[in-house]
């Protein structure tokens, strides 16, 4: 059997494979990491830097920036030397972000929450006063909780805008609420930012919000967040008759609703493209649109 072995988080030797096969899939993973050191450390980096961070000789170290230097992926600054990254990493990123497409990142942890709840699967963002519905997955059943992605609803009468809420600092929540008195949707529906903080003291305590008939009469929704890292949170929801939302049942659609939220904050594909999305959606004073 052939002897494989790891050397770096993305550095396979094959043993089976010739002796230059092996040289430069290490070298290239070297390389790699290199450039991922230079996109997260200080920038330029020296030479010793780069020695003291990777321990690698400093012989490896010039032939490997060398490389990456003549490619256009980095740039030398100066005679120390020191290095920052170069234009040719803008063709990458920006090929990245252009191939994802929320929809398609989100869509199969929703038709697999929807699968097995049976209700209405929901993936929200915060926007002003409104949840931004960034995609949805419906059950195949006539009776069901329509929404169509792009699709927005006001923040403080549904189960996302309610986590997206409770997320938010309490001097900031008037930013996203209107006017009082709220609109009433329904009966059930709080007024008021007295009330409504109230309510998300108790979805930050317990870790998920409930919309019971808040929204819209025989409908009821349960939502927790969705980390976005270094950004904020998205969340997630299951929605459907309120009948079949008893509290029995509250449970398992929590267990499947966190599984799913747990997946979805650990696909780094995902939480790029709802960190670009929130960015996006920020005032230009945060940093986002202008």
């Amino acid at each position: 059997m052939a002897r494989v072995v790891r050397t770096g988080p993305t550095a396979v030797v094959d043993d089976e494979k010739p002796a230059s096969a092996n040289y430069h899939a290490h070298a290239l993973a070297r390389g790699l990491a290199l450039l991922e050191l230079l996109a997260n450390g200080p920038q330029p980096m020296t030479l010793t830097e780069f020695h003291r961070r990777t321990k690698m000789p400093k012989s490896t170290l010039v032939r490997l920036l060398a490389v990456l230097t003549e490619a256009e992926f980095i740039v030398r600054v100066d005679e120390r030397p020191a290095f920052r990254l170069a234009h040719k990493v803008l063709t990458l990123s920006t090929a990245y972000v252009a191939s994802l497409d929320v929809s398609e990142t989100a869509g199969a942890y929703l038709a697999e929450l929807s699968a097995k709840t049976g209700h209405t699967a929901n993936l929200g963002i915060l926007d002003g006063d409104q949840v931004l519905h960034l995609c949805v997955h419906e059950p195949d059943r006539p009776i069901r909780f329509t929404a169509m992605a792009g699709s927005r609803a006001s923040a403080y009468c549904t189960g996302l805008g309610k986590v997206l809420l409770a997320n938010v600092a309490a001097d900031r929540i008037e930013l996203h609420v209107p006017e009082e008195p709220f609109p009433p949707r329904t009966e059930a529906t709080v007024t008021t930012v007295e009330q409504l903080s109230k309510e998300l003291r108790k979805i930050q305590r317990r870790g998920y919000a409930f919309d019971d008939n808040e929204w819209s009469i025989g409908l009821r929704c349960l939502a927790v967040p969705v980390p976005i890292a270094d950004v904020g949170v998205a969340a997630l929801s299951v929605a459907g008759p309120a009948a079949e939302f008893v509290n029995d049942r509250h449970a398992g659609y929590l267990e499947s609703l966190r599984e799913a939220a747990s997946a979805m904050a650990a696909d780094a594909d995902l939480v790029a493209v709802l960190s670009i999305t929130y960015k996006s959606l920020l005032p230009a004073e945060q940093g986002g649109k202008s």
